[in-house]
């Protein structure tokens, strides 16, 4: 159903980049620049939700502050398809933006593994302040230019993730064994939900409802937010406060149309998007304020576990997955930076 609706975006795509192609030059004469264009942003997640309204509002600002010679349209709702094939048009410049989680980046530098590590944040303010700082994340941020022509930008936090459950509240990660943990398809997380005592089972996400309610999984976690709106605390009402992975949501542009902003639209596309990353944070911390108070209002019962003993348990996957010096040395910055 969706095939037809993405053809015709990038049709449209490439008629618009032809026509930028005969824009004259950027407001500060920078060589190459064009004389804007309107950025076309893929979303996985409705207009309600905290991505979509930080992500219009930047837009609007951008307008204003470039006069209209730069603007955001994004389109949400897996529009332009998942994240995966959103990925793939913006390396081919069909569209020029897209939030993609770090797996998908995951597949294309290993070294993104490191930021979505359990254990890898202590905080959301931790984690943001991590993603803003170039000289932890600058030559991440900008590795897969040169033979994917795509730039992160930095990214929008998914939140602290903990594990709820069906069968009551989690105290430690003995809790857990013998239970059917869903996990997202990544080798990582498979061995995260092991080491945290449960059998993994990799299943999609608009699967997870019914399969909490079918008893083909124990367990799930994910964020509050999540919890709630996907009505999860209706089949697994005991949610444990684990915390143990702070998720992260990546926005990447296209590197050629990145570089064809002049200097002066560039430094207002900067600070407009720093000012989105603010606004998606206090958006999702009010949100998974919301989020728990109505879970709570259903049934769900939140509790706190030994959080020594997760991170005990969580701990040698740095070992396992974090393996060569450019991993370990960027592990190390992080690390640092939120002490």
């Amino acid at each position: 159903m969706r095939k037809p609706k993405v053809l015709a975006v990038i049709a449209a795509a490439a008629l618009t980049l032809t026509l930028a192609a005969c824009g004259g030059s950027g407001s500060s004469g920078t060589p190459g620049a064009t004389s804007g264009k309107t950025l076309r942003l893929a979303l996985n997640q409705t207009e309600a939700h905290p991505s979509y309204i930080a992500l219009d509002n930047f837009g609007k600002r951008l307008a204003t502050d470039t006069n209209d010679r730069w603007k955001v349209q994004v389109f949400p709702n897996e529009t332009l398809g998942a994240q995966q094939e959103a990925l793939q048009m913006v390396s081919n410049g069909s569209v020029d933006m897209a939030i993609v989680s770090g797996t998908q980046l995951e597949n294309l530098n290993k070294d993104f593994r490191v930021l979505n590590m359990p254990m890898a944040f202590s905080s959301i303010d931790g984690q943001m302040k991590v993603i803003r700082d170039k000289s932890i994340v600058g030559d991440l941020f900008t590795s897969l230019e040169g033979n994917q022509h795509v730039t992160v930008l930095g990214g929008f936090t998914q939140g602290e993730r903990s594990v709820y459950t069906k069968f009551g509240p989690v105290k430690t990660p003995a809790d857990l064994n013998g239970k059917k943990l869903r996990v997202q398809e990544s080798d990582l997380m498979i061995a995260m939900a092991q080491a945290m005592g449960a059998s993994a089972t990799p299943l999609a996400y608009g699967e997870v409802y019914t399969g909490l309610n079918s008893g083909v999984i124990d367990a799930a976690e994910n964020n509050e937010v999540s919890y709630f709106t996907q009505k999860h605390f209706e089949v697994a009402p005991y949610f444990s406060n684990t915390k143990h992975l702070v998720g992260l949501d990546y926005l990447i542009i296209n590197t050629d149309t990145l570089k064809k902003m002049s200097t002066e639209d560039r430094a207002s596309f900067d600070k407009e998007w720093d000012a989105a990353m603010t606004e998606h944070t206090n958006l999702w911390q009010k949100s998974t304020e919301k989020a728990i108070a109505d879970a709570k209002a259903g049934g769900a019962k939140f509790s706190d576990v030994d959080a020594a003993a997760f991170k005990s348990a969580l701990e040698p996957l740095q070992a396992k997955f974090l393996t060569t010096d450019s991993q370990k040395a960027l592990w190390d910055k992080l690390q640092a930076a939120q002490k």
